[in-house]
C-alpha cells in the first residue's frame, strides 16, 4: 500500500469515521480502517475499492487496549471514541478508564507512532475528532467532557510545534451528532440530540478544515459563536449549570 495519500481512520465502522473515509476514498487516497467491528469494516472495505479502485486494509482492533497501532501512513484521522452518562460517582469506573483510554491515551499513542515519520517526510495530516463539549466542564459526562479538552488542547499545542514541518493538526469540535453515540453512551432523552447534525456534513466540515491546515473546526456557526464569546464572559458556577441543563433526561 502507498504512502503517499494513504490516510489511517480509527472508529472507521460506522458515523463520522465511515464518512470521512467515504470522503478520502472520493478523492483517490488509499485507507487503513480500524475499529472493533470486522465485519462492518469489510463491507466498507468493498464499497469503498469497488467505488473508488482505492486500496483498503482492514485493522479490527480494540482501541482501549494499549499498543494498538497501524503503519506508515500519511494521514491520520483519529476519530474513535465513546462517552457515558450519568453521574461519576455511580458510573462504573471500568467504563470510564476505558473511556479514557480510547479517547486520550490510545490517540495519543497513534499520533505520537505516526508523527515521527510525517516530520521525517515534511508530509502529513492530523484530523482529531474533538467536540464543542471541550470547552466546558460536564456535569453527568464529567470524565468524557474532560477527554475531549484534553483532545482540543493537545491538538493546538501540535499544531504550535509541527509550524515550519509542512505537517498540520486540526481539531474538529461539533455539536450533536446523528450517529450511535447517543444509544452507546446511554444518552437517549437528551434534549440537545433531537436536532442533531448528519454524519456526513459533519465529516465534510472536518475534512475540508484538515486539507486547509486549519486549527479547529466548528461545524454549526452558532456554536462557535457561543463557545468563543458568551461562554467566556459567564460565571464558571452559571456554565456549570447550564452545561448541566444540557446533559439532563427528559
Amino acid at each position: 500500500m502507498a504512502t503517499s495519500n494513504t490516510a489511517l481512520v480509527t472508529g472507521a465502522s460506522g458515523g463520522i469515521g465511515m464518512e470521512l473515509a467515504r470522503i478520502h476514498a472520493q478523492k483517490g487516497g488509499d485507507l487503513v480502517l480500524v475499529a472493533r467491528s470486522e465485519d462492518k469494516l469489510e463491507a466498507l472495505k468493498a464499497e469503498l475499492e469497488s467505488e473508488h479502485g482505492v486500496s483498503v486494509l482492514v485493522i479490527a482492533e480494540d482501541l482501549s487496549q494499549p499498543e494498538a497501532a497501524g503503519i506508515e501512513i500519511s494521514t491520520l484521522i483519529n476519530n474513535a471514541g465513546f462517552g457515558g452518562h450519568g453521574l461519576f460517582h455511580e458510573r462504573d469506573i471500568t467504563s470510564d478508564q476505558a473511556m479514557m483510554q480510547v479517547n486520550m491515551v490510545s490517540l495519543t499513542n497513534l499520533t505520537h507512532y505516526y508523527l515521527q515519520g510525517m516530520v521525517a517526510r515534511q508530509n502529513g495530516r492530523i484530523l482529531n475528532v474533538s467536540s464543542t463539549v471541550s470547552f466546558m466542564p460536564g456535569p453527568l459526562q464529567a470524565v468524557y467532557y474532560a477527554t475531549k479538552a484534553y483532545v482540543t488542547s493537545f491538538t493546538q499545542a501540535l499544531a504550535e510545534e509541527l509550524a515550519g514541518h509542512n505537517v498540520t493538526a486540526t481539531a474538529l469540535c461539533p455539536g450533536a451528532v446523528a450517529t450511535g453515540f447517543v444509544a452507546a453512551g446511554d444518552l437517549d432523552g437528551v434534549d440537545i440530540w433531537k436536532n442533531a447534525k448528519s454524519a456526513d456534513s459533519v465529516a465534510r466540515c472536518g475534512y475540508q478544515a484538515m486539507e486547509k491546515g486549519q486549527l479547529v473546526a466548528f461545524n454549526e456557526g452558532r456554536l462557535k459563536f457561543l463557545l468563543n464569546w458568551i461562554i467566556p464572559l459567564l460565571p464558571r458556577k452559571t456554565v456549570l449549570k447550564i452545561s448541566r441543563q444540557f446533559m439532563e433526561k427528559k
